[in-house]
C-alpha cells in the first residue's frame, strides 16, 4: 500500500481563523470599537432586540450593525430605518461567519462612513451550531435563547451556551403559555455549561428588561474603550 499523508483540514481552518479573530480583536482595540457577536436559532428574536437596544442607547454610543444571512437584505432594511449604520453581509449559503467574514463586513461599514463607532453589532446567521464554532473576533459572544424554544436547549447544544457571555432569555411573555419552561432550571441548565455566563430575561415585544441588557452593554464597552 503507498504512503500518505493525512492533513488535519478541520483544525488548520480553525487554527488560521484563530489568528485572524486575535488580529481583529486587536484593531478593534486600537480603534476603540466594542463588537458584539449576537448569536440564536432563528425566529428567536434577535432583529426585534437589536431594534430596542439601538433605541435605549441613542445619543449614547454611535452603533452599526452587521446582519449576516444565507440571502435577503430584509433585516439590514429594517435596522437600517432605525437610523443607524447597516449592511448586509451574504454567506454564499455559509451557516456561519468567521473572522475573514467579519472583517469584510467591517471594511465595508468604514468605506461608507469612515467616522468611528463605539459598538459594532454583528447578527450572526440564525443556527445554534455552526456560529458557536468560529471566533469571529468579537468583543464579547451574547446569544438569544426564547421561551417557546424550550429551557433544555443549553444541554442540547453545549458549545454555543459555553462561548456565551451573556444569554437573553427572549419572549419571557410567553412563560404562561409555555408553562413547561422554567427560568431556575434554564439558568442551572446554563450554569452547566458555563458559570460565568450572565442570563438576562427580555421581552423584546415589550421592552422588559431591556435597560438591565443596555446597562451590560455600557459598562462592557466603557471596560473595552479604557483599555481595561
Amino acid at each position: 500500500m503507498a504512503d500518505f499523508r493525512v492533513i488535519e483540514v478541520k483544525q488548520s481552518v480553525f487554527a488560521d481563523n484563530d489568528r485572524k479573530a486575535d488580529e481583529l480583536r486587536g484593531r478593534l482595540k486600537r480603534e476603540g470599537t466594542f463588537l458584539l457577536n449576537l448569536m440564536s436559532s432563528p425566529g428567536s428574536g434577535k432583529t426585534t432586540t437589536l431594534l430596542r437596544t439601538i433605541e435605549a442607547l441613542a445619543g449614547e454610543l454611535s452603533i452599526a450593525v452587521m446582519e449576516a444571512d444565507i440571502d435577503s437584505d430584509v433585516d439590514a432594511r429594517t435596522i437600517a430605518g432605525a437610523g443607524v449604520r447597516s449592511i448586509q453581509l451574504h454567506t454564499g449559503g455559509m451557516c456561519h461567519l468567521d473572522a475573514y467574514m467579519t472583517e469584510q463586513g467591517l471594511d465595508a461599514l468604514r468605506a461608507e462612513d469612515p467616522t468611528p463607532v463605539d459598538l459594532a453589532i454583528l447578527e450572526n446567521v440564525g443556527n445554534l451550531v455552526c456560529p458557536a464554532e468560529f471566533d469571529t473576533g468579537a468583543s464579547a459572544n451574547a446569544m438569544i435563547l426564547s421561551v417557546p424554544e424550550g429551557d433544555d436547549k443549553p444541554l442540547k447544544y453545549p458549545l454555543m451556551f459555553s462561548v456565551c457571555d451573556v444569554v437573553l432569555i427572549n419572549k419571557i411573555d410567553a412563560l404562561p403559555i409555555f408553562d413547561t419552561f422554567s427560568m431556575d432550571r434554564v439558568r442551572e441548565n446554563i450554569a452547566c455549561r458555563n458559570p460565568a455566563a450572565q442570563v438576562i430575561p427580555i421581552c423584546a415585544k415589550t421592552g422588559e428588561g431591556i435597560d438591565v441588557w443596555a446597562e451590560w452593554l455600557r459598562e462592557r464597552v466603557a471596560t473595552w474603550k479604557s483599555g481595561a
